[in-house]
C-alpha cells in the first residue's frame, strides 16, 4: 500500500477527476484516471469489432491487452498498442462501451491488478465507482462525490463542448449518464457504491475548488 493513498468513487459526471487531479497537483502525487483504462478496453473492443457486452471475447483478449500509462508533464496519457489514445477514448460511443465492459469480471479483475500495482508503488489518488469498496479498501482517506443528475449532465456536456464535441445533444448525455449509473450501480461485480468509511460530498452546489477544500481538511485533520 502506498503511504499517501486516496480513493474517490462517485457517478459519472461528479467531478470526480477534476478534484482528484488538483489533489494530485497540491499534494505532489500521482493521479491515476481508473476510467480512462476502461474506456481504452472499450475503444480496444469496438476496433476490432467485439460487442461491448460479450464477456466471453472480451475475455478472451483483455489477458493480453496492451494498456500503458505514462505522466507526460504532470499529465495522465494512456496509451493503447503502442499508440497514445488519450483523447480518443472520450467520444460518447467509448462513454457506454466502458460502463459495458466494467461489468465484465474478466476485465475489472486485469485492471485492479494494474491499479493495485501502480497504487503499490507511488503515492496516489485514484478516482472511480469502486476504489475505496473494492481496489484499495485498505485506503486511509476515501471520499464519495455526487450530484444530481441533471448538474452532473450539464457539466459533461459543458466539457465536452469545451472539447469540441458538438454533436451531442444535452438530452443525449443525460440518457448516457444515467444509462451508466444504472450499468455501474447494478452490476454484479463490485458495483458503484460507498465505502462505509468514505465521507460523502455532495456537489451539486459546490464549485471544484470547495471541494478540493474538503477533501485536504480531511486529509490534513488525520
Amino acid at each position: 500500500m502506498a503511504r499517501i493513498c486516496i480513493a474517490i468513487d462517485g457517478p459519472a459526471g461528479a467531478g470526480k477527476s477534476t478534484v482528484a487531479k488538483s489533489i494530485s497537483r497540491q499534494l505532489g502525487i500521482i493521479y491515476l484516471d481508473t476510467g480512462a483504462m476502461y474506456r481504452t478496453v472499450a475503444l480496444k473492443a469496438i476496433r476490432i469489432g467485439i460487442d461491448t457486452k460479450d464477456a466471453e471475447r472480451l475475455a478472451e483478449f483483455v489477458g493480453n491487452i496492451d494498456i500503458r500509462i505514462e505522466y507526460i508533464g504532470n499529465e495522465q496519457r494512456i496509451f493503447l498498442d503502442g499508440n497514445d489514445v488519450t483523447e480518443m477514448i472520450r467520444t460518447p460511443e467509448v462513454s457506454i462501451g466502458a460502463s459495458d465492459v466494467s461489468a465484465v469480471p474478466a476485465v475489472r479483475l486485469k485492471m485492479v491488478e494494474l491499479q493495485r500495482d501502480i497504487a503499490q508503488k507511488n503515492d496516489v489518488v485514484m478516482d472511480g465507482r469502486d476504489i475505496g469498496t473494492y481496489v484499495l479498501p485498505e485506503a486511509r482517506y476515501k471520499f464519495f462525490i455526487t450530484a444530481s443528475l441533471e448538474e452532473r449532465a450539464k457539466r459533461r456536456f459543458t466539457e465536452m463542448q469545451t472539447k469540441g464535441v458538438s454533436e451531442v445533444t444535452l438530452d443525449e448525455v443525460m440518457k448516457d449518464i444515467a444509462y451508466r449509473d444504472k450499468n455501474d450501480s447494478t452490476r454484479a461485480f463490485a458495483p458503484l457504491s460507498k465505502a462505509t468509511d468514505a465521507m460523502e460530498i455532495d456537489t451539486t452546489e459546490l464549485d471544484p475548488q470547495q471541494v478540493v477544500d474538503k477533501i485536504l481538511g480531511r486529509i490534513n485533520n488525520n
